[in-house]
Order: C-alpha cells, then sequence, then structure tokens
C-alpha cells in the first residue's frame, strides 16, 4: 500500500511540473508577443474573431493542457487495469456504427414507400444456394425500376411489376444467366465410375466423355440419349394420328425444304434412320461415327441440335439402323468380323464377334436388316461361287436361328423384309427374286427381274397378298439405273394362292437415271417412292404410287442435293432426309 501511494504521489507531481511546464511556456509566448506588438507598432492587435479562428485551427495552452492531462490519464489507468466511467464513455466512437448510417446516397426526392421496399428486400433468400460470402450493404438502399428499362423488362415477373431492390435484382440477374447458360455436363458432380471388366468374347464396354464417347475396352459409361429417352418430359413422343394421311397428288408435289441438319460429317454418309416413336435421326458414316440429332427445326438457337455421337475406333460404319418397335436399341457395323448392339436405357454396348455355326460363311457384317417386329436380324453372307447367303439371327440373343440361299453369280445384291415380318425377299446380282418364309424355311416363289443386273430393292405398301407378307409393291433398281416397280397383288389368287410367273412384266420402269441405282425407298404411307444414285450429282427422283408417277415439280435444278448416299423417311411419311458424299443432311417437309 506504501508504494502504491508513493507511486500514485510520484505520478501527480509529475502532471503538476507538465502543467506548470505549459504555463510557463504559455506564460512565455504571450510576453514575447507583446514584445514584438511593442517594437512593431505598425501590427495591429488581432480582434475576438480572429483569436477565436486562431484557437480552433493552432489550438491553445488551455486545450494543450487538458489534453496532455487526458492522455497522462488513459495511460495510467490502462496501466493499472482501471477503467474510469468517463473513458468507457470518451471511448465509444464510431466504430459500432454501421455503414449505411455514415454514408448516403442522395438520389432526390423518391416516390417509393420504404416499408414496402424494406418488406421486399427481407425477403430475399437464397433459396437456391448458398449465402454469398460478402454482402453489400448499399443493396438494400438501390431502388431499379424494371419496366423504364427496356433491356431489363426480361427480368419481371409479371408485367405490373416493376421497382426492386438492389438483392432482388442482383437474384434475378443470376437467375437470368442460369437459364441462357446452363451447367455444362463437365461441371456437374459426375457419380463414382464403375470398376473395370475385362474384355469378354462376346462384348466390349466403352468410355464417354460429355457429349460424345469413344468405343474402347474400357469403363461403361450411361449415355445423354438414354438418361433423355427415360425420361418421358425431354422428348416428346412422335404423335399418333387418327387419321389417315391425306392423299397425295400425282405430278405436282408440294414439298418445303426444312432446317439442315446443323452439323457437316467428316465423310460420307452411308446410313439413315429415324427413331419409330421419338423425333431423333440416326446418321453414320465412314468417318466411324454415329450422330443421333433431335428433329426440332424451331429448336433455339441450335435447330436440330445434336442429342449424342457415338466413334467407334478403327470401324468405318456402313450400316446402323434402330430396333423396331420401341427404337430402345441401335445396331451398327461395318467391314468387320464383328458387329455392336447399343442398349440406350442401360447405356451398354455389346459387341459381338461371331455367328456360331457359320465362322466360314460370314467373314464380314457389314450389311444388314432388322425385321419390323424387332425379333429377327438378317445378314448377308459372304459370297460363294454357287450363289449367295442369308444368316438370320434371334435379335435378342444374337443366335444363328436359319440360313437362306439364293443361286446365281456373285452373290445377293440386295434383300427385304416383309411387312409381317414372317419372311424375306432376297434378289441375286443375277437377277434372281426369291420370296423366303421363316416359319418353312423355304422358298415360296422364284423369278427372274425383267432388268440388268440388279443393285437395291425395296418393299413397300399396303392391301397387299397375306401369303407375302402383305406389302404390295416390289422395286427393284439395277446397274443400268433402270427402275422397276412391280404390283404384288397379281402374284397371289383370290384364294390367297401364290402364283407367281417366271419372268413378271412390271407395271412400271422408270428410266431418269443414267447410272447405277444406289438408293431405294418406299414411305411408310406407301404413297412415295424415292430412287437415286450416288454417281452423279442432284441425281434423284419422286414417284407417287399407285399412279407411278414421277414428280415435274422437285426437285428442281435449284435444289442442292449433291452426291446423294442415303434417303430416309420418317413414321409419318411427313419428312424426307437425304444425306449426301459431302456429309450433309438436308431435310424436307412433305405438305400434299
Amino acid at each position: 500500500m506504501t508504494r502504491q501511494r508513493s507511486k500514485k504521489l510520484s505520478e501527480s507531481r509529475k502532471a503538476e511540473n507538465i502543467s506548470r511546464n505549459a504555463t510557463t511556456l504559455d506564460s512565455d509566448q504571450e510576453s514575447a508577443h507583446s514584445e514584438s506588438e511593442s517594437e512593431n507598432p505598425s501590427i495591429a492587435s488581432k480582434d475576438d474573431e480572429e483569436e477565436e479562428l486562431d484557437r480552433l485551427v493552432l489550438g491553445d495552452g488551455a486545450g494543450f493542457k487538458a489534453q496532455l492531462a487526458y492522455d497522462f490519464n488513459a495511460g495510467r489507468n490502462e496501466s493499472d487495469g482501471e477503467v474510469a466511467e468517463e473513458d468507457e464513455e470518451a471511448e465509444e466512437g464510431l466504430e459500432n456504427v454501421d455503414d449505411a448510417d455514415l454514408f448516403f446516397l442522395d438520389a432526390g426526392p423518391s416516390t417509393i414507400d420504404p416499408t414496402a421496399l424494406a418488406t421486399r428486400a427481407s425477403s430475399d433468400e437464397y433459396d437456391d444456394g448458398d449465402a454469398p460470402a460478402w454482402e453489400d450493404s448499399d443493396d438494400d438502399r438501390l431502388t431499379i425500376s424494371l419496366a423504364g428499362n427496356p433491356r431489363l423488362r426480361k427480368l419481371r415477373k409479371s408485367e405490373a411489376d416493376d421497382v426492386v431492390s438492389g438483392k432482388e435484382y442482383t437474384r434475378r440477374l443470376r437467375r437470368q444467366f442460369e437459364r441462357m447458360n446452363p451447367v455444362p455436363e463437365w461441371a456437374k458432380e459426375a457419380a463414382r465410375p464403375a470398376k473395370r471388366r475385362r474384355r469378354s468374347s462376346a462384348a466390349s464396354n466403352s468410355s464417354l466423355s460429355s457429349n460424345d464417347m469413344d468405343v474402347d475396352d474400357t469403363d461403361i459409361s450411361t449415355l445423354p440419349l438414354a438418361r433423355l429417352l427415360q425420361n418421358a418430359g425431354s422428348l416428346t413422343r412422335t404423335p399418333t394420328s387418327t387419321n389417315k394421311r391425306p392423299k397425295l397428288r400425282p405430278e405436282v408435289l408440294d414439298i418445303q425444304r426444312s432446317k439442315d441438319i446443323p452439323l457437316v460429317q467428316p465423310s460420307a454418309i452411308s446410313s439413315l434412320s429415324f427413331h419409330p416413336e421419338y423425333p431423333v435421326l440416326l446418321s453414320s458414316g465412314l468417318a466411324s461415327t454415329l450422330y443421333l440429332h433431335h428433329i426440332a427445326p424451331t429448336a433455339h438457337p441450335t435447330p436440330n441440335p445434336l442429342l449424342t455421337s457415338v466413334h467407334v475406333r478403327n470401324t468405318p460404319i456402313h450400316t446402323s439402323a434402330f430396333l423396331s418397335p420401341n427404337g430402345d436399341k441401335i445396331f451398327f457395323s461395318g467391314r468387320r468380323k464383328y458387329f455392336h448392339i447399343w442398349d440406350m436405357p442401360t447405356g451398354t454396348i455389346q459387341k459381338v464377334t461371331r455367328v456360331y455355326g457359320q465362322k466360314d460363311e460370314q467373314k464380314s457384317m457389314e450389311r444388314f436388316k432388322l425385321s419390323p417386329c424387332g425379333t429377327y436380324m438378317a445378314l448377308v453372307g459372304t459370297s460363294r461361287k454357287g450363289g449367295g447367303l442369308l444368316n438370320i439371327l434371334d435379335a435378342a440373343s444374337t443366335q444363328w436361328i436359319a440360313s437362306a440361299r439364293i443361286e446365281g453369280k456373285n452373290g445377293v445384291a440386295d434383300f427385304a423384309w416383309w411387312r409381317d415380318s414372317k419372311g424375306l425377299t432376297i434378289v441375286g446380282k443375277g437377277g434372281e427374286v426369291g420370296e423366303w418364309s421363316i416359319e418353312s424355311r423355304s422358298f415360296l416363289a422364284r423369278w427372274i427381274d425383267d432388268g440388268y443386273g440388279p443393285t437395291v430393292m425395296t418393299l413397300g405398301g399396303k392391301n397387299g397378298p397375306e401369303s407375302l407378307g402383305g406389302d404390295r409393291w416390289i422395286v427393284i433398281g439395277s446397274q443400268s439405273g433402270i427402275v422397276n416397280i412391280y404390283d404384288r397383288r397379281a402374284f397371289a389368287s383370290p384364294k390367297n394362292e401364290i402364283i407367281v410367273p417366271e419372268r413378271p412384266q412390271p407395271n412400271k420402269t422408270f428410266e431418269q437415271l443414267t447410272k447405277p441405282t444406289s438408293n431405294l425407298e418406299i414411305s411408310p404411307d406407301g404413297q412415295l417412292l424415292v430412287f437415286s444414285t450416288k454417281w452423279k450429282k442432284d441425281a434423284l427422283r419422286l414417284v407417287h404410287l399407285p399412279s407411278c408417277t414421277v414428280y415435274r415439280n422437285w426437285p428442281t435444278s435449284q435444289t442442292p442435293l449433291g452426291r446423294i448416299t442415303a434417303v430416309a423417311f420418317n413414321g409419318e411419311s411427313s419428312m424426307l432426309a437425304i444425306a449426301n458424299e459431302q456429309g450433309k443432311i438436308r431435310l424436307f417437309e412433305v405438305r400434299s
């Protein structure tokens, strides 16, 4: 206690000495000032206003002493650990004052109800994600008119929506940006990859990267199209019309060009087909890639956008097709000893490497066709001197079922499935045509085409003989470019007995082409026939069935077709897709 008292006594004496020194300094300054005034009588004495200004700017002795005593007492109290009540009041400054209370934005008179604005700003919650790491307090004080600015009208929720707070304006801008620029696939959280599996003799796996996929012996992934097809709301199913399509007029056709497929493929397109249920177009070619496009000419910003693509390494694709009637699988193959099956609901790709029991007769699987019922798959076998061979497989198990052999030189030229999938019509390169039944495993009829060197063949139309599948028309193209069309109703008697003459006469012969016929296709409703050749530019014709009349108004000399390599009709017969050697796909809408 004695030591503390002596310490306080010494400190009080120090304060008195400092105050005394300050008083002495002030007296010395005043005496010096009075002496200077006496020595210089020209300098006028200061009035009260000037002295007050000097005190405010330069200070005076009283203020200096008070501040000096305050600093000394504050330091003493801090060293002793004691805080006086007057010091606490002195320390209360502007540290705890909000920035919004220190500054304000002078925007002139406002007609906005501050209560409504505060309520609107308080309701701004970040319910779509985490709260931001930093917030600007000025956002609560800002007001933006959405209706007054033409560029901000798209941010309104209703026509009456006008003034919003700064926070609400920021949130609407963010949502508009996310709506225009969705999160890409690579930025989303990916699921754990499946474990690797070794390659088997019958199947191999695949790897996926974003929108396209390379088929390899690595991990398997779910494809974007598989997710689209599994989601009923992603792609609208093609509507099934209860009314029949209006009959088309002969000679003149109302056909308009639609938006082209935006992607130009790096090679000639060898195969085209439409999905049986969804507006999706499958295309493939020698670039070893399959492309799936969503047929939507009015889509924004890109019409007919690409859904996904699959690249098959070292396998130029010759044929690709959807498996009817659901289109849940895609079969594709090239000039190789294997073919692939893409199961879209699961995203798996199976590689079939052999046809058991037909190893020597099936060395290449580039040419195949799937039955309309989706049960069978027919492969053109290896040519032999004695004729050609077709191998029939089960589409589900890929097991061999039967073989159909037709006599003639150089093997099978082409074939087509019957409408009811109970048989096939096969034409050999020598001109022989055979009607083969799966049930009896034999030919029901054989006849000779009235042409030279058949190249392609197709079936179509309704109300044909039931004993031959129900197709009315059979069309055969040849090396000379001549296209023969036969009415199969003449091949059966009223009692549905097959009576095919050895050399039937065609109902109509088309001689518009001068090069070998490459493509033949009959529309699903049986009203249109398209035939073309890839050996000459813009060489395509449309025929009206059953009048067998070539349309004279289309295509014109200005129709950009190129060297045509593939054609296809959609399921409603309302759209025609034409692919060419340059990798382009043109779409045409058939109206009436």
